[in-house]
């Protein structure tokens, strides 16, 4: 016979009225074990982190990887207006100090409110914004926590997951020049040296890569009448951004898609810098692990 295990009884309690558990030792508790948010994977960096403009960040939080940082906002009790302002505040704060990472504003709260539910919502459309509702469960003089989330950020959908319009290279001459497009051509032709069997995919938007009809824009092209954008898709790297810049390379890097994106103006331009260009292609291909 096999031996079930022991079922058992908690009663939920409300933190904010406990005697002896206060916000802080909520907030150790969060520190200490980060994953219990359910946020995946992630390391604690400060607690009580003061703000230029006054005020303390409850918890800052960041991604396996460094990439991205949570600004996390706790309350005992139901969520309030100066909670979810103050929350807003040290999420753009951070956002401005450190640009290099992407932010994500975390709210936890004993209570998410229907009312404040519907504020959450509208400003989710527009800032990356995590709900999650904390309860409490006591067992004889233990307490367990119990952390759900209940609004999830907003994710914008890649080249890769978009369906975009298909066009064909007669729209692009016209939306462009000729002369733009061979410029391209010149691009993607060396690009096959290091990757063969991609071919430039034409959308509506952009001019991206497909292998097979599978679409992988490592690399992509945005056209204009007297220059285009070259994206090439990858990590931030200082040594290379810092030889861009010194060559005088009109270069900028997107760390919330991850990907360098550099100003051309003709098929000369391309080629006095070709070697650095070429190489963040090349070290593209290996980010996305790209073999022949």
């Amino acid at each position: 016979m096999v031996q079930l295990a022991k079922l058992i009884s908690t009663e939920k309690i409300s933190l904010k009225n406990h005697p002896e558990i206060k916000e802080d030792t909520i907030q150790s508790y969060i520190f200490e074990n980060p994953s219990v948010l359910g946020l995946g994977d992630l390391t604690a960096i400060r607690r009580e982190k003061v703000q230029p403009s006054g005020g303390r960040l409850d918890i800052l939080l960041t991604n396996d990887d460094n990439t991205t940082r949570y600004e996390v906002e706790i309350q005992l009790g139901a969520t309030d207006p100066s909670h979810i302002i103050r929350t807003l505040e040290y999420w753009d704060t951070e956002k401005k100090r450190y640009p290099q990472y992407d932010h994500c504003a975390v709210i936890v709260a004993e209570e998410i409110t229907g009312r404040f539910m519907n504020v959450i919502s509208l400003f989710n459309g527009t800032i990356p914004l995590i709900a999650i509702q904390m309860s409490a469960f006591k067992n004889g003089d233990d307490i367990s926590l119990s952390f759900i989330k209940v609004l999830d950020r907003v994710t914008y959908a890649t080249d890769e997951e978009e369906s975009f319009e298909v066009a064909d290279r007669n729209y692009w001459e016209t939306r462009s020049t000729p002369a733009i497009m061979k410029s391209i051509d010149t691009i993607y032709n060396d690009i096959k040296e290091y990757a063969p069997g991609y071919e430039l995919k034409y959308n509506k938007f952009y001019i991206g890569l497909a292998n097979n009809g599978v679409v992988k824009n490592f690399v992509s092209f945005r056209p204009k009448k007297k220059f285009f954008y070259l994206r090439i898709k990858g990590e931030e790297d200082a040594e290379i951004q810092e030889a861009a810049e010194a060559a005088g390379i009109d270069i900028a890097y997107d760390s919330s898609h991850k990907h360098y994106e550099i100003r051309l103006t003709n098929h000369k331009e391309y080629k006095n810098h070709k070697e650095l260009i070429d190489k963040m292609i090349e070290n593209s291909i290996k980010y996305f692990n790209i073999s022949e």
